[in-house]
């Protein structure tokens, strides 16, 4: 239940909002006398809405919220007075307040109102995460038999709250399934977190939250991601990069539904829905003791495995359509078409280094690197230009004669050589042109084929 925090200076005026408050909405309450104690809360406990009288001793309501913009708290703020001077008023929405109300207002209107100041800040955060993705993946398109018994499935289990573990190569699109599986759910918040992203020392604040002073850094109380997701879903992706202490205390909040903050002793309740998601094989993980077998069945209540995109072919020419439309509006740029030659290599090329992302970032490849309105199979990346012919897939044939091992290790070497010259022998734009992780990798593979730079 959100937690609203009243400030005014008049003791019985407070302690009446904060009654009404709870017996209208149910809302959990605490208040304050002064200005400088409201910050201090702020810093030390988890506050979703703050009603915050403009006339004060010492530091009045436009302290506050000023004190609140220059520390980035992002509590919606609605003021309220008793002095019914609208400019002032007006001077506090201007400053960020939500709105303001005369403290002759009903206790139904007070309420309504913090509804909707929760509700817009809910909506101002999905709104920032929706633009942040924009055009950065495909939804669920396809229409293969694989796509088609993906979606089904997804549908069957979007309203059953155990958890799911999505598995599939990297690329194909698994934090996707998993916003679909909470977009037909019962809604609520979404929250993300990717385990490898985070470092080892902060996983569990991350997860579970953390108490003001908890370690150094920590100025401010801190919900975790599961206090977060109460009531939602929360993903984990790369779950198998989770450390085995964090591992361990995840499987306690998973059981009891309950999470002690890093620092704390408060026992609170969270009901979030965990979806996971992994490119790694966690059986082989908990063999070699890098993952827990009671978690991993705690999380393999429903397991999804999303098919790479060799495994779907025939719905490539979709993607490439998506994508060409989105990048180009993304760019400003009036959309391409691919030729029939181009659309046959990209089709037979195996994406298998990633997926879907790897057929995203070559048509925004082509997209940018081609002048004319349809793009030629010249215009593909090299690798991929005799993907669609008799040859094979790696684009020169290699040798006449030899082993299918022999030919694909001269494709391979071919391909090296001549993205190393196009680059100049420069590692990391050559290692960013083939879709490698980074430099390291470009070096390990020319060593394995005994190139070295001229």
């Amino acid at each position: 239940m959100p937690t609203i925090l009243i400030v005014d200076d008049v003791p019985a005026m407070g302690e009446q909002y904060a009654y009404d408050l709870r017996r209208l909405a149910g809302y959990e309450t605490r208040t304050v006398l002064r200005g400088e104690a409201a910050l201090e809360v702020l810093a030390e406990e988890p506050v979703d809405c703050m009603l915050l009288d403009l006339e004060m001793p010492g530091m009045d309501g436009f302290g506050v919220m000023q004190a609140m913009r220059e520390r980035g708290i992002p509590v919606p703020v609605i003021v309220y007075t008793g002095s019914g001077n609208y400019d002032r008023c007006m001077r506090a929405v201007r400053m960020g307040a939500f709105t303001f109300l005369d403290k002759s207002e009903p206790m139904e209107r007070v309420a309504r109102e913090i509804e909707n100041a929760l509700a817009q800040h809910r909506l101002t955060g999905e709104v920032e995460r929706l633009r942040a993705r924009a055009g950065d993946d495909s939804p669920l398109l396809g229409e293969s038999a694989p796509m088609r018994g993906l979606r089904e499935k997804v549908g069957k289990l979007a309203g059953i709250p155990s958890p799911v573990l999505v598995i599939g190569e990297s690329g194909t699109g698994k934090e996707l399934v998993a916003r679909e599986l909470h977009r037909l759910s019962r809604g609520g918040a979404w929250v993300a977190i990717n385990a490898a992203a985070l470092p080892e020392t902060l996983v569990e604040s991350e997860l579970f939250g953390h108490e003001r002073g908890a370690f150094t850094g920590a100025d401010r109380v801190r919900r975790g991601a599961f206090e977060s997701a109460s009531g939602g879903t929360l993903f984990l992706d790369e779950i198998a990069e989770l450390p085995l202490p964090a591992q361990a205390k995840m499987l306690r909040v998973m059981e009891n539904r309950e999470v002690v903050r890093v620092g704390g002793s408060k026992v609170i309740s969270v009901d979030a829905r965990v979806v996971a998601a992994t490119n790694r094989d966690l059986e082989l993980e908990i063999r070699e003791g890098r993952f827990r077998e009671d978690l991993y069945f705690r999380l393999a209540v429903h397991t999804v495995r999303v098919p790479p995109l060799r495994e779907r072919s025939e719905d490539v020419p979709l993607l490439v359509d998506h994508f060409m439309e989105s990048i180009a509006k993304r760019l400003g740029w009036p959309p391409k078409q691919v030729s029939p030659e181009s659309l046959a290599a990209l089709i037979a090329w195996p994406w298998a280094r990633n997926n879907v992302r790897e057929l995203r970032n070559t048509v925004e490849r082509i997209i940018i690197g081609t002048d004319a309105p349809t793009a030629e199979l010249s215009d593909l990346p090299t690798e991929l230009r005799g993907a669609g012919s008799p040859e094979g897939a790696e684009g020169d044939p290699g040798p006449a004669t030899g082993s299918l091992r022999e030919r694909k290790l001269s494709a391979e070497r071919t391909i090296l050589l001549e993205a190393l010259r196009r680059h100049e022998w420069h590692i990391t734009e050559t290692a960013a042109e083939l879709g490698l992780a980074d430099h390291a990798s470009l070096l390990k593979i020319m060593r394995r084929h005994g190139i070295k730079r001229p």
